[in-house]
């Protein structure tokens, strides 16, 4: 969620103005965007989605999302080995890091055999100027600086975008499922990977309800959600300790999906800060995907 600061300050910083997001836009290089709902639902905002792109790497922000879809990224025929991901971007439920944490992620599945779907999810209604700070998302980041310092409270509360989009995560795995004979995926394997605000939605669908938990779940620089049951999908969890906004989160989240049982793996690396994704940085976070697709393996996901 709080990868959303950094490039907003550039953004405004350079005084470059959000264009609206068109359709054709919506999904450089997937082959397929499928809605997740019909026509005319939900309500849209009374805002136009827009976009921004940002910074050297030419990132994408999308603001003001009401109409959620998926992008389906496919591998190379005969590379298909039956696993599928969900890739839920941060942003605070406030935008989406699009790109860093959708597109680029999604591609480099799917050069690896996964069938990789980014889900662009609902957000809050934010302003349409070049910062797009709701008041309500204020607060919640002055909660989450505050916790950072002190460590209170143990759980945050939830984001006030967090129920739509958790909605839109769990519609997005029946949805994966129901087509998983026509993108050739394996309905046992259908997975979850959320980065910041995205792993709050990973880890909502991972403990939420049986119908609609992700085979497994992937849990970047996200925070602690609690009680978690036995059942809770099998968690791979990344961050790093150097992170200014959630530097213990990473090790809550371990120890809570231990306490219930439920299997989960820990990688804490010493620096790499918040919102490090597949940008190379020079740490041993540079090598989280990696490690991610070995953990897979290990359980079986990868299988053909």
């Amino acid at each position: 969620m709080i990868d959303l600061l950094k490039p907003l300050a550039r953004l405004a910083s350079l005084g470059l103005a959000t264009l609206p997001l068109c359709a054709a836009a919506q999904a450089p290089g997937a082959a397929t965007v499928v809605p997740l709902h019909a026509e005319g639902a939900p309500a849209p905002l009374d805002v136009p989605e827009t976009h921004a792109r940002v910074g050297e790497a030419g990132e994408t922000m999308i603001f003001n999302v009401s109409r959620p879809t998926l992008a389906l990224f496919r591998p190379s025929p005969g590379r298909a080995n039956g696993a599928a991901v969900i890739i839920a971007p941060g942003g605070g439920f406030v935008g989406l890091a699009y790109e860093t944490e959708g597109i680029a992620v999604a591609r480099r599945l799917a050069e690896r055999g996964v069938t990789a779907l980014v889900l662009k999810y609902r957000t809050i209604r934010s302003p349409d100027d070049a910062m797009h700070m709701p008041p309500v998302h204020m607060k919640e980041m002055q909660t989450i600086t505050d916790r950072a310092r002190s460590g209170l409270p143990d759980e945050l509360p939830p984001f006030a975008g967090e129920p739509h989009a958790m909605e839109d995560g769990a519609r997005a795995i029946l949805l994966v499922r129901q087509h998983a004979k026509e993108w050739g995926v394996d309905p046992g394997r259908v997975g979850f990977i959320g980065f910041s605000s995205g792993a709050f939605v990973a880890a909502d669908l991972a403990i939420g309800d049986k119908s609609t938990r992700p085979s497994f779940v992937g849990l970047l620089y996200g925070g602690l959600r609690t009680p978690v049951p036995p059942g809770a999908s099998p968690a791979f969890i990344a961050a790093a300790a150097d992170d200014a906004y959630m530097p213990d989160d990473g090790v809550r989240l371990y120890a809570a999906w231990r306490k219930a049982g439920a299997a989960a793996e820990l990688h804490l690396y010493e620096h790499g800060g918040h919102g490090f994704a597949l940008k190379p940085k020079g740490t041993t976070s540079d090598h989280w995907f990696d490690a991610f697709l070995w953990w897979m393996q290990a359980r079986g996901f990868l299988r053909r």
